[in-house]
């Protein structure tokens, strides 16, 4: 991982450089370097970097907003933002030159998407579940088992139906601009307190215990009807309420855990996949509409190169670097912190999918679910989106899914 490769280089020489080249060009060029790597030899890819992103006069300085996101973690959440921002320099050839600001410096998993509507940046990353609060529309993704699989997920994501159904009412309601996405299915993080009890391998196990919920509504829906008793916390407080004891668990994903540092206080995963886990970039619609068509198309195809990049990346860096497999590989984070993954089987997925979906509980579901077919413009939502996600073999690879232009059609 990369805060291995810059082991022996000091907070210090880290600020003179980012003060020297910035914090974007530091990040990309020590994101490019294989291997150990040394104070000058990073001096030296930060200013060819510096010299290559600044050789020409920008016609746009965007400012990215990304949450917690750092170059570090990113190796381990592949979320594509840094890949993102140095194939639109390049394409461009400078004419657009954007600014990363990761680690919660502008901006946090709640208000990155309001800071991007308010002009504040021009271009965020966090959870569409995080930002559901000031985009409501992005609960049309959290429907509990809307989404069999992480392939179902990507398979949407290049779909064009996702432009109808996601991107341009996104668009039309919040003024966001769906640029790319990486995908994981959600599931109970289990605090210390379960660390010496036996793996649970059913939700019904769980019945009665009190667990974190992000900004979804939807979320709140499908783990009130498995007795998951929803407790909003912040992203950022969900460790210290899982160390304190504060809550038995967390909704959330296996390389959140990993990559915001939670896995030394999760004992177990419990591999739900009720509903999405989706790390989204998106951009202010206007900023994007100021670009021009040129540009525009640059947008589109770095982000299309992003999503590409993160559904292979992400993916391997799930077994590789997160340790979420069965048996786990010795030296992933999990490995290290014994945190136990439960994958369930298809069984006690299958039970958990009778206690809380639209298909088996329609009633619970009907008010979010008419609210957000208006927001759409009169669409099915659950539907339509359930119909593309089931379009694919339910036993397909992610990284097996063929990647599409989704605004080509």
């Amino acid at each position: 991982m990369l805060g291995n490769k810059l082991k022996g280089i000091s907070r210090r020489d880290m600020l003179k450089l980012t003060g020297q080249y910035g914090m974007t060009s530091t990040l990309l060029a020590a994101g490019a370097l294989t291997g150990a790597v040394s104070l000058p030899r990073l001096a030296e890819a930060a200013n060819s970097t510096y010299k290559k992103r600044f050789k020409n006069t920008p016609k746009f300085k965007l400012k990215f907003g990304a949450a917690g996101f750092t170059e570090k973690n990113l190796l381990i959440e592949r979320a594509g933002c840094l890949q993102w921002v140095n194939d639109l320099e390049e394409r461009t050839d400078g004419a657009i030159q954007v600014e990363f600001i990761g680690a919660n410096q502008i901006c946090g998993q709640l208000n990155c998407v309001k800071k991007t509507q308010q002009g504040i940046v021009d271009i965020y990353a966090a959870s569409t579940q995080n930002s559901a609060g000031g985009a409501p529309y992005l609960n049309v993704l959290d429907y509990a088992y809307m989404f069999p699989s992480r392939a179902s997920q990507y398979h949407f994501l290049y779909h064009p139906g996702s432009q109808k159904i996601l991107r341009d009412p996104m668009r039309k309601r919040h003024g966001v601009e769906f640029l790319f996405s990486h995908a994981e299915l959600r599931g109970i993080q289990l605090g210390l307190a379960w660390k010496d009890k036996p793996l649970v391998t059913s939700v019904t196990q769980l019945a009665g215990t009190k667990n974190r919920v992000t900004g979804t509504q939807l979320g709140r829906i499908a783990m009130n009807l498995m007795k998951l008793n929803p407790t909003p916390i912040a992203w950022s407080e969900t460790l210290d309420g899982l160390k304190q004891g504060l809550i038995d668990g967390a909704e959330t994903w296996a390389s959140a855990v990993a990559y915001a540092n939670m896995s030394p206080v999760v004992s177990q995963v419990i591999n739900l996949e009720f509903f999405c886990g989706t790390e989204h970039t998106a951009m202010n619609s206007k900023v994007f509409d100021s670009l021009g068509g040129e540009l525009q198309d640059a947008v589109m195809e770095s982000s299309y190169l992003a999503q590409v990049h993160v559904q292979a990346a992400n993916e391997a860096a799930l077994v590789n670097t997160v340790g979420f497999s069965d048996p786990q590989h010795p030296n992933t984070i999990f490995a290290k912190h014994g945190t136990r993954v439960s994958m369930l089987s298809a069984e006690a997925k299958r039970e958990a999918e009778e206690m809380c979906s639209p298909e088996f509980h329609p009633a619970e579901w009907e008010k979010w679910r008419e609210r957000l077919n208006g927001w759409s413009g009169g669409m099915d939502t659950y539907k339509f989106i359930s119909d593309i996600a089931r379009e694919i073999p339910k036993d397909t690879l992610a990284e097996n899914v063929e990647p599409r232009r989704w605004w080509k059609g």
